[in-house]
């Protein structure tokens, strides 16, 4: 099973920014959870702040996978073309959020992606990446 994990602008800074919301471990230590519990799983990861970097990515991982874990960060609330990226390929993405986006700004509540999507988890910390990669083993 091969599987990309994409995240978005500031989420480099995890393990660093804002612990109360989103944590003390860096996501490279995260990732290296995963690919130790999850042996089977091939895995691409790619990171970073630049929108149209993440659309090249999701377009580029858009055939040829069996998922995506998406995590837009702040891009969910203003990238329409972020959306068309993920309505443009075949295969399915799962939407995940560290915080409970929900609960948080208005502005928050908008998502330009959610609805392209397979699913959306979100308020689930970094379980809610694991849970995502759950749901793509038993859709499999």
């Amino acid at each position: 099973m091969k599987i990309a994990i994409i995240n978005g602008p500031n989420l480099n800074l995890l393990g660093t920014r804002e612990p109360e919301i989103y944590g003390s471990l860096t996501f490279e230590q995260y990732l290296a959870n995963l690919k130790s519990n999850f042996p089977h799983v091939e895995f691409f990861y790619f990171q970073s702040n630049v929108e149209g970097e993440l659309i090249n990515e999701i377009q580029n991982c858009g055939f040829g996978f069996d998922g995506i874990i998406l995590n837009p960060a702040g891009y969910t609330h203003t990238s329409v073309a972020l959306g068309d990226a993920i309505a443009a390929i075949d295969t399915p993405v799962v939407e995940v959020h560290i915080s409970n986006v929900a609960a948080r700004e208005d502005f928050r509540k908008i998502s330009h992606v959610s609805a392209k999507c397979a699913g959306t988890i979100a308020g689930l910390g970094l379980q809610g990446y694991e849970l995502a990669l759950e749901y793509f083993i038993r859709k499999s």
